[in-house]
């Protein structure tokens, strides 16, 4: 405690550090898309040759204190728009607006690239990663569905889940970990179809970027990493829309002006129609194979300019996913399904106080929800008898107030200040179950659970001489529940200092603490697994990270970085042996049953090293990525105590994207991906047991006759999977006239057939004389080699 309070005295004094600037002024401005009007969030706006410099904030708005000598050159800079220099008086000229150029300008003979970019090796901030929507599109994707998710499995320091699954595993963190944000609205369960695609659209994205470690202060909430997207913004002018057509769904995004120059708006729908297929090729009834199944998800946003210093939004998104199987057998009729659905909004008010100061306040809900049904229905007399049901729902629902406010002091010292208060309902576990003959469904819950969260956070951005950089911050989080509540500083500081060479080395340290737990039988992030809150018996998680970092940039817009980190969690939570979501009446004490009784809590370590060379634009983008990690799990009640690897540990990972544009029609991308196996608990053996002479005590009892298998299961996740890789591979067609465009998508998913395990099985035969045979641990694989045709049209 002594720590965090020196921790937090040195930062205040920090922030109040008075800096005179007799001869200088402030130069401020927005940065804008040219023609739409749409704000440019994360410019780089800087004076070449000198380290002063600004970003642009999330409304477009950027503040920069500059010298009033006669002349400056000003360049801004914005990875997939082209460079803009300025040069200003500014003893005269204080604001200074700007209009960026989507795109660059290539030909077969010449390609104009960002040379002038800001260079990575300026930026403070350690872990965090940008990934340009240009590349997005381009990049080879499953079944044709651009998947943001699955380009975010392919940085270092991400691990992988299994074969097309979407989950995301961030330094040893696991999938509950991460704080995935749309428009600040957190979205808790960010998967389609069982985990093979995410609910993002890509054609309704504007940024995403991705921090693992050196975290900022006004983050909170998670350990591992945070996932922030930003929706795009309709265009102020002219209409405009997006269409897509593939295999298993298809896409359309329209935008445009609600007041020309002043107000716009942005609607974007997707739509799967894999069910219809499955229909199509259903063997029937009986099969049990799911004859309904699909998934669709809107987004919408609302934008209004009130002047130059104010600026509304409202944006939305809703998406769900449906399964249902049905089964006929003799006089019964089952019928299954599983079913999920995220639901957020956001209304944000961004005001501009003065040049030197800004704030953002939102108003932000979000809601996920799932359930389980079985029905039976039985024939009597081949006329209709009694119906029974069973459903299990589960869910979490939050409201958040959030404010943040931005204060530019001066060129060495860039404030900022927030608070957030969220109201969390968590529903752990409900069963409603009900039969025709009564008609009186009953309801078996564990009631809703009330909770709050908020943080209060102050962090300074600080450039005390022309080398050094330091972000340093303080979050003070609490969180109410019923039974206890918890109070939690968290520091961070994130330290960089620049070489000769265009080299800087940086440095970062972050506590986390994270209030929210997901239960999950599985550890791949299924749609059963549940959102549970902290209580007097479940105790907030907490992880803390050093990292450091080593960054160089290069004369050809590629930028190396090499990163290390050691991170330790505790309170991470997880079923004990046997548990699952469902839950009895009562304990063994008669007392009412509670989802704790089914958890156990214990401890994490992860640390490794991540390489990464990338080249974000020119006529050949992409990058290289390399991690070597290590993580461990250790828990009193599971695996006898002993330390072991959790499902999603991977030795080394490597991942290689790249994106060449052949001449001004034709794209050509690539991807190819090699990981060390998965940890899995399998059966290391197989053995029969007579169920009348389980001892074979007896010789005259034929052990093979009346037998049953018994399967012998090693340590917890002591097997090792086999190594995955895949190619992956696309080539685009485009077309344009006038104010139309076309693209025609030829990908192929798992180029050279591959065939990665998706799960084993041990298994044996029977032979001819009743004898078992050897037991075999068989391989299973989900997807060969994938060609898919994709259209896509814009206007």
């Amino acid at each position: 405690m002594k720590t965090t309070s020196t921790l937090a005295s040195l930062f205040f004094a920090l922030a109040v550090i008075p800096v005179v600037a007799q001869t200088s002024t402030t130069l401020s401005g927005s940065v804008w898309e040219t023609g739409n009007r749409k704000p440019l969030s994360g410019v780089h706006v800087y004076l070449p040759g000198q380290q002063t410099g600004a970003v642009s904030n999330e409304s477009g708005f950027y503040t920069l204190t500059v010298s009033t000598k006669d002349s400056l050159t000003v360049t801004f800079s914005y990875v997939g728009y082209e460079t803009v220099t300025r040069t200003i008086f500014p003893a005269n000229q204080q604001t200074l607006d700007i209009e960026l150029t989507p795109g660059q300008t290539l030909t077969e003979v010449s390609v104009k690239s960002q040379s002038s970019r800001q260079k990575d090796s300026d930026n403070p901030q350690l872990s965090r990663i940008e990934i340009p929507i240009a590349q997005l599109t381009k990049i080879p994707a499953l079944l044709g569905e651009k998947d943001v998710l699955k380009v975010i499995q392919l940085l270092p320091g991400v691990q992988k889940g299994s074969e097309g699954n979407a989950g995301i595993y961030v330094r040893g963190g696991g999938p509950d970990q991460n704080l995935i944000m749309v428009d600040e609205a957190v979205v808790y369960n960010p998967s389609h179809l069982l985990g093979f695609f995410s609910v993002f659209n890509g054609d309704a994205l504007k940024s995403v970027e991705l921090t693992k470690g050196g975290f900022p202060a006004r983050y909170g909430g998670r350990l591992s990493s945070v996932i922030e997207m930003g929706m795009k913004e309709g265009d102020k002018n002219d209409l405009h829309g997006t269409g897509s057509i593939g295999l298993i769904a298809s896409r359309l995004t329209l935008e445009g002006p609600l007041q020309k120059g002043k107000a716009s708006f942005l609607v974007s729908a997707r739509q799967c129609y894999l069910g219809l297929l499955t229909q199509l090729v259903s063997p029937g009834p009986e099969s049990g194979i799911p004859s309904r199944s699909g998934f669709y998800d809107y987004n919408a946003k609302i934008s209004f300019d009130l002047g130059p210093r104010d600026r509304v939004y409202l944006s939305g998104y809703t998406g769900a996913d449906q399964f249902k199987s049905q089964r006929v057998a003799n006089d019964r009729t089952l019928e299954a399904g599983l079913g999920w659905g995220n639901t957020t909004g956001t209304l944000r008010w961004s005001h501009r106080f003065s040049n030197q100061v800004s704030g953002h306040t939102a108003l932000i809900v979000s809601q996920y929800r799932m359930k389980v049904s079985n029905e039976e229905a039985i024939t009597i007399a081949n006329k209709p008898g009694p119906v029974f049901r069973l459903d299990y729902l589960s869910g979490i629902r939050d409201f958040t107030l959030k404010h943040d406010l931005d204060v530019y002091a001066s060129s060495k010292h860039q404030l900022r200040f927030g608070f957030q208060v969220t109201p969390h309902r968590f529903t752990p576990s409900a069963v409603v179950s009900a039969t025709s003959e009564t008609g009186n469904p009953s309801l078996e819950t564990s009631h809703a659970i009330n909770a709050v969260e908020s943080g209060a956070y102050a962090e300074d951005f600080w450039q005390p001489t022309s080398r050094w950089r330091i972000n340093a911050g303080l979050r003070l989080s609490y969180f109410y529940h019923k039974d206890a509540h918890y109070v939690r500083p968290e520091p961070r500081l994130s330290v960089a200092y620049k070489l000769p060479s265009d080299w800087t080395i940086k440095g970062a340290y972050a506590r986390m603490n994270q209030y929210v737990h997901m239960l999950s039988s599985t550890g791949v992030g299924l749609p059963t697994d549940l959102w549970v809150p902290t209580t007097d018996r479940v105790k907030p998680q907490q992880s803390e990270q050093f990292a450091m970092g080593l960054v160089k940039d290069f004369n050809s817009d590629l930028a190396l970085t090499v990163e290390g980190y050691h991170k330790t969690m505790t309170n991470n939570i997880s079923y004990k042996e046997g548990a699952s979501f469902l839950l009895t009446n009562t304990t063994t004490t008669g007392q009412p049953a509670r989802w704790e009784d089914n958890v156990t809590a214990g401890k994490g370590w992860s640390y490794g090293g991540e390489v990464m060379l990338q080249k974000k634009t020119g006529r050949l983008s992409g990058w290289i990525g390399y991690t070597w990690s290590w993580t461990q799990w250790q828990f009193a009640d599971l695996n006898g105590g002993r330390k072991f690897f959790p499902r999603y540990d991977r030795r080394h990972d490597f991942s290689i994207v790249g994106v060449y544009e052949l001449r001004q029609r034709w794209t050509l991308s690539g991807t190819w991906v090699y990981g060390t196996g998965q940890a899995l608990t399998v059966p290391m053996s197989r053995y029969a047991v007579s169920a009348n002479n389980p001892d074979h005590s007896n010789p005259a009892v034929n052990p093979f006759i009346d037998t049953r298998n018994v399967k012998d299961y090693g340590e917890k996740n002591s097997f090792r999977a086999e190594p995955f890789h895949r190619l992956d591979i696309s080539l685009q067609f485009h077309t344009k006239k006038r104010t139309r465009e076309s693209i025609w998508e030829l990908s192929v998913y798992n180029a050279y057939n591959r065939r990665n395990p998706f799960y084993y099985s041990l298994e044996g035969k029977v032979e001819t004389d009743g004898k078992p045979s050897k037991s075999v641990l068989y391989r299973y694989s989900l997807f060969p080699v994938v060609p898919t045709v994709s259209y896509t049209f814009k206007f």
